[in-house]
């Protein structure tokens, strides 16, 4: 194993992240002193800056108290449009196609409201039959809400393209997650999207594991709608402000919405009218004002994306990703996601006996931090920002030895 880590090293070294740019956990067992931190399809590390931003607002609102909405060094009154370009170039959508606000499931159910509209024989939805929990709860609480039996109305699939092709014009809404969060394949946002369409049917994407994680275009795909978390790839902290997209097709279109004081024109908000005016633009969908000290950790991030690139990312993604795969094909462990990395995403999600004993075994014995997703999934994220060639080999490492043939 020796000779494994002198390679890890080397590709270390020539071929750097961005590691001094985050805070890394100590190791809680092993030989050494920082984690070997695999899990952040679930919750990114903290960028060091966070912290410096953050206090920077707390200062803003001691010396200045409401006056701080306009008067902040960054105002807080449209503290959200910082946010709304670099989320942009993030998911390749116009800004005015973009809004960072709420939580993902949160922008799931207002963007439905809207775009799950069923009528007459028209009423299905399509998901992926390993959706994760939320998007599954959510569809099924939509199709309830419409008065519909969602055992009935919800479709369940792992071949969308099939799905679509069997049910066709009685579909009203297709949605699915744009990298599985259990197997980690990328799917085919594209064209899933054009056959949804050519079916009639209206096309939603839960994004949560894919922003910040492969490139996306969705305004070019002709995506309706997209939402996703800024807590996984985009490291903005737990529970951190989510995002939303709205194609630029549906600006003004005569839409059902649920509105609030944000979701009216900016000019005229402070005219207190009683209708709302709301603006030709994602802005529309917002209900309420921008929690700024949540906001802020989201504009750190997205800052570290617009300096590192995507399509840099991209391709280091793509390389730790294949070397991790090159470390556990000796193993003998079966690797449930894609080998092709066209279809698929930093993750590798890897079928074991007792998935939550081997991740708390590699974390107290080994230092090296998964996830597990019961009852047999353990689930590797080597992500390029942070990640190093010599996490992935502890990790396969810590995996011979204890689960190896």
């Amino acid at each position: 194993m020796r000779l494994g880590e002198d390679e890890a090293r080397r590709l270390d070294a020539d071929d750097p992240g961005h590691r001094e740019l985050f805070l890394v956990p100590p190791a809680e067992g092993g030989d050494h002193p920082e984690t070997a931190y695999l899990a952040g399809n679930s919750l990114g590390l903290q960028p060091r800056a966070v912290r410096g931003e953050l206090l920077q607002e707390l200062d803003e609102w001691a010396r200045l108290g409401v006056e701080g909405h306009l008067e902040a060094g960054r105002p807080w009154l449209p503290y959200h449009e910082l946010l709304r370009e670099p989320a942009a170039r993030l998911v390749g959508a116009l800004p005015a196609e973009t809004v960072v606000m709420n939580s993902l499931t949160v922008n799931l159910h207002l963007l439905m409201v809207s775009f799950y509209r069923p009528e007459g024989a028209r009423t299905l939805i399509v998901v992926e039959d390993t959706a994760f929990p939320s998007d599954s709860y959510a569809v099924r609480s939509q199709a309830a809400f419409h008065g519909l039996d969602p055992d009935k109305t919800v479709v369940r699939t792992n071949d969308p393209l099939a799905a679509i092709r069997e049910h066709g014009d009685r579909i009203a809404l297709v949605m699915l997650g744009g990298v599985n969060y259990l197997t980690g394949e990328l799917m085919d946002i594209p064209g899933i999207t054009a056959a949804g369409h050519a079916a009639g049917a209206v096309v939603g994407w839960d994004l949560a594991h894919a922003a910040g994680n492969v490139p996306l275009r969705l305004h070019e795909w002709g995506v309706d709608f997209a939402a996703w978390c800024s807590y996984k790839y985009l490291n903005s902290g737990p529970g951190a402000v989510a995002g939303a997209f709205v194609h630029e097709r549906h600006a003004g279109a005569d839409l059902p919405r649920f509105e609030g004081w944000w979701s009216t024109e900016a000019a005229t908000r402070f005219e207190m009218a009683p209708v709302s005016r709301p603006p030709r633009t994602a802005d529309a969908w917002q209900v309420s004002n921008p929690p700024i000290l949540a906001m802020s950790p989201v504009r750190t991030s997205l800052e570290l994306f617009d300096a590192v690139g995507m399509p840099a990312l991209r391709a280091r993604s793509e390389r730790l990703t294949a070397y991790l795969q090159s470390l556990l094909d000796p193993i003998g462990v079966e690797v449930v996601t894609p080998r092709d990395p066209a279809r698929r995403g930093c993750q590798l999600s890897l079928r074991v006996a007792d998935a939550g004993g081997l991740s708390k075994t590699l974390r107290h014995r080994h230092g090296v931090i998964a996830d597990s997703r019961e009852p047999d999934i353990v689930r590797l994220a080597p992500v390029p920002l942070y990640s190093t060639y010599h996490d992935c080999w502890r990790a396969a490492a810590a995996i011979a030895q204890e689960v190896g043939a």
